[in-house]
């Protein structure tokens, strides 16, 4: 029996360094907006490795949360005409979606000792990943904050969860028993 692919994996039409963008403009792949997505795309796999190193139930499906989310951001940085939301429901990122992790980051930081001084990344690997994917994020925000018509909610988005991602290192590293190193 044949499996009947939905997306075809290679298109060819980038072949010549061009791509689309969700309106169909076709731009260079170096383009500042596609260069944001793709800046997205990378926190995106960072987090895959950040599931793929060892975290516990509940920091694997806050991970897979915002993994979910980092798709709908990327669709909307994507999106130079804004029309995405108005046909794709799950592209959403709203006020809410930054409320949560807010309520996360506070969640967090309960169970933290305060923090005194800058700590070094590292730590466990699901740790140290988390890390650096906070420094892929702050990367993604800055490729973000370049574009024009780019929503603020997007921006605060990603500034408040890089935050968040540093709070989940350093519990992620406290689960773990593994001190933090202070500079």
């Amino acid at each position: 029996m044949a499996v009947t692919r939905l997306v075809k994996i290679y298109t060819k039409t980038g072949d010549r360094g061009e791509t689309s963008l969700f309106d169909n403009t076709r731009v260079p792949k170096s383009d500042p907006r596609v260069d944001a997505y793709g800046e997205v795309d990378e926190l995106n796999a960072c987090l895959g490795v950040v599931r793929a190193a060892g975290v516990d139930d509940d920091m694997a499906g806050l991970v897979e949360q915002l993994q979910q989310k980092l798709f709908a951001l990327g669709a909307r940085l994507a999106d130079s005409s804004a029309r995405i939301s108005k046909r794709v429901a799950k592209a959403t990122v709203t006020d809410a979606d930054v409320r949560l992790l807010e309520d996360a980051i506070d969640r967090f930081e309960e169970e933290l000792p305060p923090l005194r001084a800058f700590i070094l990344p590292g730590g466990s690997p699901a740790g140290a990943a988390l890390h650096l994917a906070r420094t892929v994020c702050r990367r993604a925000e800055r490729r973000a904050v370049t574009l024009d018509g780019v929503e603020a909610v997007v921006l605060t988005y990603l500034n408040r969860l890089s935050d968040l991602l540093f709070v989940m290192a350093r519990a992620v590293n406290h689960r773990a028993g593994v001190s933090e190193v202070e500079w």
